[in-house]
């Protein structure tokens, strides 16, 4: 497993804690600080640069994964209800078509917030090392 995704599996994991993003970025810098070196943080700076999607449908995603992803969701489960109650096995396949592509928009949105967030850390971290704050 590469050092990007790595910092990626912990950004993922300070989604799912609710707090603020500031917050998550706090936590996320004490643990990047520690097990990452300076070079190594810039290397994985721009290798996420250049991954994140700089089109409309991914920023789209990233931002409002779940409302992306609800019109599939309805798709998958009134073609279940009808399946079920019209006794038609052809709108099963409604939710055969419509999970599936719910479930991988909500994944690629997680990924992509998670992408954001180490971004965004990384970003502070480089900050705070040519600014350093000082106590007073």
């Amino acid at each position: 497993m590469s050092q990007l995704e790595r910092l990626i599996l912990m950004a993922e994991d300070e989604l799912t804690q609710y707090s603020t993003d500031a917050r998550k970025i706090e936590r996320l810098r004490r643990k990047i600080g520690i097990s990452v070196t300076p070079t190594e943080q810039k290397e994985v700076k721009e290798a996420l640069i250049a991954e994140m999607p700089t089109g409309f449908l991914g920023k789209l995603i990233e931002e409002q994964r779940q409302t992306v992803a609800l019109p599939f969701w309805g798709i998958a489960g009134l073609g279940l209800l009808f399946g079920i109650s019209l006794r038609q096995p052809v709108d099963f396949l409604a939710p055969a078509i419509g999970i599936p592509i719910a479930f991988n928009i909500q994944k690629w949105g997680w990924q992509l917030q998670a992408k954001r967030i180490l971004l965004k850390t990384l970003e502070e971290i480089e900050e705070r090392s040519k600014n350093p704050i000082t106590d007073q």
